[in-house]
């Protein structure tokens, strides 16, 4: 399987689509991994036998050109509402019930956002600014880190 750019665009799209965080594509020798994390796609082809590894220069290069351009395309503006702990986000009040916020939605200081659960107990958690949700960047159900960003607020 050669790698071509347009192919790894292919995959690095179905990944931000999908809101999945990570797809591995093999064929004998050759594999090719697409991971989102903290919403940055990165790519990384596998080693082929050395016959074949001129010919997946090229493609590492253009991988890395994508890469960097998802990146710059990626970057969020605003203010980060980060994780006060660790735990599992929830966007909602309950399970199946309306989310709290979502993507273009305008928020106020103190309005409840989303919950944090940790340790069996739900953690509201407030905007502390005003501004329009630019950008939700976790799942609900999802766990979450300290100071990990949970959205955008522009």
């Amino acid at each position: 399987m050669k790698f071509e750019l347009e192919y790894i665009e292919k995959i690095a799209k179905i990944v931000s689509d999908n809101q999945l965080s990570e797809i591995t594509l093999e064929d004998g020798e050759e594999a090719i991994s697409v991971r989102k994390e903290n919403n940055v796609i990165t790519t990384q082809v596998s080693p082929a036998p050395v016959v074949q590894q001129a010919a997946l220069q090229p493609a590492q290069t253009a991988s890395n050109n994508v890469v960097k351009e998802e990146k710059a395309a990626s970057q969020p503006s605003g203010n980060a509402i980060t994780s006060p702990m660790v735990g599992a986000f929830y966007a909602s009040p309950a399970p199946g019930a309306k989310p709290f916020v979502k993507v273009g939605d305008v928020v106020t200081p103190g309005q409840v956002v989303c919950i944090i659960e940790a340790m069996k107990l739900m953690n509201e958690i407030e905007s502390e600014v005003s501004g329009k949700i630019t950008q939700i960047c976790v799942e609900d159900g999802q766990s979450v880190e300290y100071g990990q960003v949970l959205m955008y607020v522009e």
